[in-house]
């Protein structure tokens, strides 16, 4: 019996202090890996940061660019007809979208479909635009009808895609 009490005076500290070297190299090693991660991350953004301002701006020119007022003051040309400038200003919008397309994985899932979707609703103006015109008609007045239909929407799809690509970026930041 001694002897057992002998052993539990000598097992019982040994077992605590033991315990407590276990939770100490524990904790060091946590908060390694925890230092490590944030090194990776802190490399990860300093390299991911300027891709995304890059696609940031990219997809803010893509906007300007295929907006009606400037894509089609950019691409008319006089004597144009209506059914020809048509076509052009449908392979530019999507020449754009294309040159662009890889940006969406810098950016939220929201932000993107907002892109998207003003891309489709300028598409969708220009067809109905060209729809209405005569065989005869110039690019002008193609020009002139999809300004107009593009003035009598509610919400410019344009500037709302690119006020939430501001505050994306913003958020960001």
């Amino acid at each position: 019996m001694d002897v057992l009490i002998e052993f539990g005076k000598i097992l019982i500290p040994a077992s605590i202090v033991l315990y407590l070297a276990y939770l100490l190299v524990r904790m060091f090693i946590e908060k390694e890996i925890e230092l490590r991660k944030l090194e990776v991350r802190s490399r990860s953004i300093e390299t991911l940061l300027p891709s995304r301002l890059q696609a940031y701006e990219r997809m803010t020119l893509f906007l300007e660019r295929i907006s009606p007022q400037n894509l089609l003051v950019r691409l008319n040309a006089p004597g144009m007809q209506a059914r020809e400038f048509h076509q052009l200003l449908l392979a530019e919008i999507r020449n754009e979208y294309n040159h662009n397309a890889s940006q969406q994985v810098y950016m939220s899932e929201d932000v993107w479909n907002l892109l998207k979707g003003a891309k489709e609703d300028l598409i969708v103006t220009i067809n109905d635009s060209a729809s209405e015109m005569g065989p005869e008609s110039s690019s002008l007045d193609l020009s002139k009808k999809i300004f107009e239909k593009s003035v009598n929407k509610p919400v410019d799809p344009m500037a709302h895609a690119l006020t939430e690509l501001k505050k994306e970026i913003q958020r960001t930041f």
